[in-house]
């Protein structure tokens, strides 16, 4: 273990308590697979289940930043895992296209440089394997890499191997159904299979009183989630509070946080409580903690690690008993990456990783929270509005929302705004003009009736708005869009260029 950073190990140790925690098999899956993906920093992860009698697999979960191609790279994976599953031992392999222990040529046109794959053992059985993969131009894996992989695949198997015996025998997990019902009076809105995914998480992570980490773009309702799962803790009776570190000039973060002592600085006329002090024995949620500047970082590490803070002015600490959910606007392993996180804190905090999906991968939910919205500010101010119509829905519903679920809310209260007080119905007459030509561009309210000018103009309409919202959904990044539609770069730029669909020069940052 000592090729192991300490960091790392501290973090297995509080994942190992976390899934003494959980009895739901899917939700134990995809714990492992976040934990897996991050502790040793790969591009794709994939944890394959077996059967131990027929040796058949019975699951496979493969990822990558909550997508993945999966039969791109079935072979490699496959292979690295037959080949584990016949030695009884890790693989290990820089260099995949050219290992010796393969087929030469097995692995042509495969993205992939480098593979590992740890089996996991149960009572002396293989019951799976944890394979982790990356592409082309990363760095190898090391010694300290595949130690890292052989103890997290020895610490999950006999939580992995005791939560699938046990969904052998009862169905413990909540009816969809149910679920969807019951945040509902949180403010969580939807039916699309994102959605619950989401929504499974949530319940699981109110289930156990660890941090929280929530990933997701601006505007998709990280805030509600995490108030969501205090609400739903055992903390629910004790205080939630809320900061944005992005919101609070740097200089007054400490202050904001830990609070200070009179005469700390000019202008500290009385003590004042921080909000960790104020959030004692409940949740404290930190937004956009990738702002949080990095000597904070380090003060927000002894809290994590002490449960204690120090007051700004103050030679005395205090202990405080508070659950903290982070949320980040970025991947925040990318923002330690780039020096800007501290990778110590990082794993501290990533203990319940929860992704949070934009309104275009759940974009089935868009009529329904639409709807919502329209009622909710139609009682607002006094309008008699209560339905969108057919051409104005089918906008919502297709139209790219970078701002996500925010930026539909306010779309829609603007609309209301616009809406005479006697209307019932709300049409694209109402939109405002920069909207007014997107709807028209998209054919408008002759959708219906419209009469196609050629089968070619209209599939190259439509491939065109699928590539900018795939695009869209990745920042413009051409690898990862080129995995996500199933297609080699070399064809997703053929087709940028043939559609002439460039990024433009300004865009809504997320």
């Amino acid at each position: 273990m000592s090729n192991i950073p300490i960091e790392k190990m501290t973090s297995m140790l509080e994942f190992a308590k976390l899934l003494g925690q959980q009895a739901d098999f899917e939700e134990i899956m995809r714990l492992v697979i976040h934990r897996a993906s991050s502790l040793v920093d790969v591009d794709l992860a994939s944890i394959v289940m077996i059967n131990p009698q027929t040796e058949h697999t019975i699951k496979t979960i493969m990822r990558d930043d909550g997508r993945m191609d999966e039969a791109r790279y079935h072979i490699v994976q496959s292979s690295i895992v037959g080949w584990v599953h016949k030695n009884k031992m890790t693989f290990v392999s820089n260099n995949i296209a050219n290992d010796s222990r393969f087929r030469k040529g097995l692995f042509k046109d495969r993205a992939v440089s480098s593979a590992m794959c740890a089996p996991l053992f149960s009572s002396g059985v293989d019951i799976g394997f944890l394979a982790l993969l990356r592409i082309q131009n990363r760095d190898k894996f090391c010694d300290a890499d595949a130690s890292a992989l052989e103890y997290f695949a020895a610490l999950c198997a006999p939580f992995l191997d005791k939560a699938h015996k046990i969904k052998a025998y009862f169905e413990s997990s909540v009816p969809d159904s149910v679920l969807l019902k019951k945040y509902e009076s949180s403010g969580l809105l939807g039916k699309s299979q994102p959605f619950v995914d989401l929504l499974k998480a949530t319940e699981s992570a109110a289930r156990c009183d660890v941090r929280v980490l929530l990933e997701g773009r601006s505007g998709t309702g990280k805030e509600l989630i995490a108030r969501a799962i205090h609400q739903n803790s055992e903390r629910r009776d004790k205080p939630f509070v809320a900061v944005d570190c992005g919101a609070i000039p740097e200089n007054l973060v400490e202050s904001e946080l830990f609070g200070h002592v009179k005469g700390a600085f000019t202008g500290a006329t009385t003590d004042r409580k921080g909000l960790f002090e104020e959030a004692n024995h409940g949740t404290i949620f930190i937004d956009e903690i990738e702002n949080l500047p990095l000597p904070l970082q380090s003060k927000l590490l002894r809290v994590v690690q002490e449960s204690e803070i120090r007051p700004v002015g103050s030679a005395r600490t205090k202990k405080v008993n508070v659950r903290i959910i982070a949320a980040s606007s970025n991947a925040l392993r990318q923002v330690v990456d780039a020096g800007r996180f501290r990778e110590d804190l990082f794993y501290r905090l990533y203990v319940y990783p929860i992704r949070v999906p934009t309104l275009v991968e759940r974009r089935e939910d868009i009529p329904m929270l639409a709807n919502e919205f329209l009622r909710k500010f139609a009682a607002q101010q006094n309008k008699k509005a209560t339905a969108f119509n057919r051409p104005m829905l089918h906008f919502l519903k297709t139209r790219t929302w970078t701002g996500n679920v925010r930026e539909l809310e306010n779309f829609v209260e603007r609309l209301v705004t616009l809406a005479p007080e006697t209307k019932e119905e709300i049409s694209h007459e109402l939109l405002p003009g920069e909207y007014a030509v997107e709807f028209k561009k998209q054919g408008g309210e002759g959708q219906r009736s419209k009469v196609p000018t050629s089968l070619k103009d209209e599939l190259d309409a439509f491939e065109k708005t699928v590539l900018e919202q795939a695009l869209l959904h990745n920042n413009w990044n051409q690898s990862k869009t080129a995995r996500m539609l199933r297609i080699s770069e070399r064809t997703l730029r053929y087709k940028m260029e043939r559609l002439q669909l460039r990024k433009p020069a300004e865009r809504c940052q997320l």
